[in-house]
């Protein structure tokens, strides 16, 4: 059921040690089929080495296993309340990469301080407060969701130009319109979180790069009348 999903999702999974964005088992990729509104995602706790295609998992969207040998990771409930709030989106991250974890555990948003960080998201990456003893202990992973959906809701943020964010004391999330895409912008994350950290250090009163320099570089790819790239 579902094997080119799972193959997809494989693959991305596979590309987060490539790209030095986990430790031991420290992440997961997940993807969805909209039309039978059934996502696949990394068994919990698997080595990356040892996993193959068949061991990712599929869940529905009421979070209830549909196929596989493995349980589906703990961060499940996140994905399913990110994939039912964000309709747009098809496939989501989580990580623990240093740069962008050591940002959430000082409880800070990363501000946009460059150009790259224009390029792919728009102003800064948003780092959500740290949920209550209640809600750690009610359902700790689907309430985290939940606070990432009604943030972004709050705010009016769209996902689609903010495609990240930072949970305090925890870490970030990305996503995208597929595994491949999450991944990039998880990617993306890291070297911006990395950047902001470096530029800080450089200089402590460092200012957010001009506004009409961020709407330049973030719309002349992603906007109306975007001209970066062989379209």
């Amino acid at each position: 059921m579902l094997e080119e999903l799972k193959k997809k999702v494989y693959e991305a999974n596979m590309l987060l040690p490539k790209y030095n964005l986990v430790t031991f088992t420290w992440g997961n990729v997940s993807a969805i089929d909209r039309e039978q509104g059934i996502f696949a995602i990394k068994p919990s706790g698997v080595e990356y080495d040892r996993l193959r295609p068949d061991d990712m998992v599929l869940v529905d969207l009421a979070g209830n296993k549909v196929e596989g040998e493995f349980n589906p990771s703990s961060d499940t409930p996140t994905h399913v309340e990110l994939y039912k709030a964000f309709t747009q989106v098809g496939g989501v991250v989580h990580t623990h990469s240093s740069y962008a974890t050591s940002w959430a555990q000082a409880g800070r948003g990363i501000p946009c301080y460059g150009t790259t960080h224009a390029d792919y998201i728009y102003g800064e990456v948003p780092c959500v407060r740290c949920l209550s003893k209640e809600e750690i202990d009610e359902a700790y992973e689907k309430n985290t969701g939940v606070l990432i959906t009604e943030y972004f809701k709050n705010m009016k943020k769209d996902p689609a130009a903010v495609p990240a964010v930072l949970c305090k004391n925890h870490g970030p999330f990305a996503w995208g319109k597929d595994a491949a895409e999450a991944v990039h912008n998880a990617v993306v994350l890291e070297e911006v979180a990395k950047m902001a950290y470096r530029t800080e250090l450089i200089n402590a009163e460092v200012m957010p790069a001009p506004q009409e320099l961020q709407d330049k570089h973030y719309y002349r790819k992603h906007g109306e009348n975007a001209y970066y790239g062989q379209g």
